[in-house]
């Protein structure tokens, strides 16, 4: 036992050192990043962890037509957008839940939306609004950072899992149940809306969707019950006003006619 301990404690320390030290460039949002896992594992990370986060919003839906649109308004903003230039293994599902509003992302692709916030949007270009926003958490990697964080935090789950004999199934346990109850922080909630704006209108969308879904979460917050997406994803306060300055930024001359609205 003592043994054990003395090697998590090194791993602690080797662990702490690698989050500081190891780096890696975003080529879609510029930046440099410190990041536990490399993109396969957060594809791994992302389907394996997809069959639970379903069933925690009811599994998927039995409406073929919601998850056929859904599909096709999400491939079609991967393939005609930066995010078609990602390593990633997008895949887009509506989730049976009809009382909950919400939609997330899993590392590596995974994207869901609840039957609850599907019912409220009324265009093609809103639930692309969605989409997109959740589009841009996967290419700007904030569930791998989120994920490197907390394992720092928490006490580094590896030398946990080392000291306790058990290191893979602990630190797999450990990553899904992070990602059932993370929360993203405003600099994140920025970065995808900014991004979001981007992708929709490499798509063809017309951005300008983006700022009606912050209306409807608005008004669906006003009610008996806030919707859980303004949980997980947190409301900066001039959300919407940041969207219209990325809108601005990006269409200089003036919003193009025929995008989907």
């Amino acid at each position: 036992m003592r043994a054990r301990l003395i090697l998590a404690v090194i791993v602690a320390l080797f662990v702490s050192a690698s989050y500081f030290m190891q780096s890696s460039h975003n080529p879609i949002t510029g930046e440099t990043q410190r990041v536990a896992l490399s993109h396969e594992q957060e594809i791994a990370l992302g389907l394996q962890s997809a069959p639970q986060m379903a069933a925690h919003f009811g599994g998927i839906t039995r409406n073929e037509r919601a998850s056929a649109l859904v599909k096709t308004i999400g491939h079609r903003l991967v393939a005609q957008s930066v995010a078609a230039k990602s390593p990633y293994r997008f895949s887009f599902h509506v989730l049976a839940d009809s009382k909950t509003i919400n939609a997330f992302a899993l590392p590596g692709g995974p994207i869901f939306i609840t039957e609850g916030l599907l019912r409220l949007l009324h265009t093609e270009g809103e639930v692309a609004a969605v989409l997109g926003h959740e589009i841009g958490h996967v290419v700007a990697r904030h569930g791998a950072e989120h994920l490197a964080k907390q394992q720092l935090t928490q006490g580094l789950v590896g030398a946990v899992a080392v000291g306790s004999g058990d290191y893979g199934t602990a630190q797999m346990a450990q990553a899904v149940g992070s990602l059932l109850n993370m929360k993203y922080g405003r600099d994140d909630e920025l970065e995808s809306d900014a991004l979001g704006v981007r992708i929709m209108a490499e798509a063809g969308y017309d951005p300008r969707s983006m700022l009606r879904v912050m209306e409807v979460l608005a008004s669906a917050s006003s009610g008996a019950r806030q919707p859980e997406m303004l949980s997980t994803h947190p409301d900066p306060g001039n959300r919407k006003e940041r969207i219209q300055a990325e809108i601005a930024k990006r269409f200089a001359s003036g919003i193009p006619e025929g995008l989907t609205r």
